[in-house]
C-alpha cells in the first residue's frame, strides 16, 4: 500500500485545484494557499484540446465539464486586413474520430468553479484564503511553510502551483522575472444577443494580421462571445486584470478589415494582461518542493495549452507518487523526468506559432500556402504530438 502524505499548494487556480484533487483522490490530505480573498478566477474563455478532455476523463470531470463547454464545429483563420479565408479545420466529430475526445472552449471562471467545488466535496482537502506564502524550508522529512502574516504550515511535500510570476520559483530555478514578449491581450465577452447575427460564429475564429490577431468563439453553450485581441505594444502593465487603452486597440487595428473592426466596436471596456514566458529549463524541483503549471513552464497563449498542461501536470505527479508508493522524492523527480520535454516542446512552439499568426511580408505568403496545402505539417493535423496527449497508465511502467 502507498504511502499517504500531506501536501501544501501555494496558489488556488486551475493548476492547484486540479492537483489537489487528484492527490485527495488518492487519499493524501492537500492544504491549498490562496493568497487572495477568495477562490476566483479572472480572464475570459479558453480552448480545450483533446489531450485536455482526456485528463477531464481520467478526473470524473467529463460530465460537470460537457455541462458548460461549447463545442465548435471548426478551427478558422482569416486574413486581419482583407479577409481573405486561409484555413478552416472541422472538429466535431474529426476530434472524436481522430484522438478520442473532443475540442471546446470553456469560460476560465466555469473550470474555475467546477474545479473548485470537486474539491470542496473531497474529504482530505482543505482549502485557504489569504494566505501568501513568503518563505519554506526543508527538513528530511517534511516541509514547512511561512505566511505572510507569521503563522508556519507543515506538510510533507509543497508544490508551487502560483504561476508565472512564482515565488517559489525564485527559490527552485532562480532565472529572474520572465520573458516579456512585447505583445499585449484584450479580452472582453459579449452576450449573445449583443452580437449581430452577421457576425456570430460558432468556430473558433483567429484573424492574423502584421503584429496584431483577434480571435473569438462562442462561451457557455452559445450564450457568450469571447473576444481576445493581441496586439505589439510597449504599453503594459505587470498584472492579469487591469483596463486596457481602446485608442491604442482602434490603432492598431484601423487597417482591419470591416467585420474585424465592427466587432472590436462592440466593446465599451476591456480587461489586459501582458504576455510573457519564459525559456524552458529542465529541473523545476528540490527533494520535496516542486513547480507546477506556469510556474514550473509558463507558455504564451497561441497553442492554447496553458490550463491543459497544468492539468497534465497534475495527473503525471499523481501517478508518479503511486509508482513510487509515496517516495515524494523520488516521484517528483519521476514527474519531473516526464514532464519537461513535453511542455518545452509546447513552450517553444506557442512562440512559432504567433509569429505565424503575426507574419506579414514573405513570411505571410509562405504561411498561408502551408495552411491551405493540406499537408500533414499545417493546421490541426500539424498539432498531432500535442493532441494526442498523455496516457496515464503507461507513464511509469
Amino acid at each position: 500500500m502507498a504511502q499517504t502524505t500531506s501536501f501544501i499548494i501555494s496558489g488556488g487556480g486551475i493548476g492547484g485545484l486540479a492537483a489537489a484533487l487528484v492527490l485527495a483522490q488518492d487519499g493524501h490530505a492537500v492544504s491549498v494557499l490562496e493568497q487572495a480573498d477568495a477562490f476566483s478566477e479572472i480572464g475570459a474563455g479558453i480552448q480545450l484540446g483533446p489531450n485536455t478532455f482526456r485528463m477531464f476523463d481520467y478526473m470524473g470531470l467529463t460530465e460537470a465539464v460537457n455541462r458548460v463547454a461549447f463545442f465548435p464545429p471548426g478551427l478558422g483563420m482569416n486574413d486581419v486586413r482583407t479577409g481573405e479565408k486561409i484555413v478552416r479545420v472541422k472538429l466535431g466529430d474529426l476530434a472524436r474520430a481522430t484522438y478520442g475526445f473532443p475540442y471546446g472552449v470553456i469560460y476560465r471562471a466555469d473550470l474555475h468553479q467546477l474545479l473548485l467545488q470537486a474539491c470542496q466535496t473531497r474529504p482530505g482537502i482543505t482549502l485557504r484564503t489569504l494566505a501568501k506564502v513568503e518563505s519554506f524550508e526543508q527538513s528530511a522529512d517534511g516541509v514547512r511553510v511561512q505566511l505572510a502574516g507569521g503563522e508556519s504550515v507543515q506538510g510533507s511535500a509543497l508544490i508551487g502551483a502560483d504561476g508565472l510570476w512564482s515565488k517559489i520559483r525564485e527559490v527552485i530555478v532562480g532565472d529572474g522575472k520572465p520573458r516579456v514578449s512585447g505583445q499585449v491581450a484584450y479580452r472582453a465577452v459579449l452576450r449573445r444577443e449583443q452580437v449581430p447575427a452577421h457576425l456570430w460564429n460558432d468556430d473558433v475564429t483567429l484573424w492574423g494580421g502584421e503584429k496584431t490577431h483577434l480571435v473569438h468563439y462562442p462561451l457557455r453553450r452559445g450564450e457568450l462571445f469571447n473576444l481576445v485581441a493581441v496586439f505589439h505594444s510597449d504599453k503594459y502593465d505587470e498584472g492579469w486584470n487591469t483596463f486596457g487603452d481602446s485608442a491604442e486597440l482602434t490603432e492598431r487595428f484601423a487597417q482591419a478589415c470591416p467585420q474585424v473592426r465592427e466587432l472590436l466596436d462592440k466593446i465599451d471596456t476591456w480587461k489586459m494582461w501582458l504576455l510573457g514566458d519564459r525559456e524552458p529549463v529542465k529541473n523545476w524541483t528540490d527533494r520535496r518542493v516542486t513547480l507546477l503549471g506556469d510556474a514550473a513552464h509558463p507558455m504564451l497563449q497561441y497553442l492554447a495549452q496553458g490550463a491543459g498542461q497544468a492539468i497534465e501536470d497534475a495527473v503525471v505527479l499523481r501517478e508518479a507518487l503511486r509508482f513510487t508508493r509515496g517516495d515524494v522524492p523520488r516521484a517528483f523527480q519521476k514527474y519531473q523526468q516526464a514532464r519537461y520535454l513535453r511542455t518545452g516542446r509546447v513552450q517553444l512552439t506557442a512562440r512559432f506559432y504567433g509569429d505565424i499568426y503575426h507574419a506579414a511580408g514573405v513570411q505571410r505568403e509562405l504561411r498561408n500556402q502551408l495552411f491551405q496545402s493540406g499537408t500533414e505539417s499545417a493546421g490541426f493535423a500539424g498539432l498531432k504530438w500535442m493532441y494526442d496527449g498523455i496516457e496515464p497508465s503507461k507513464l511509469f511502467q
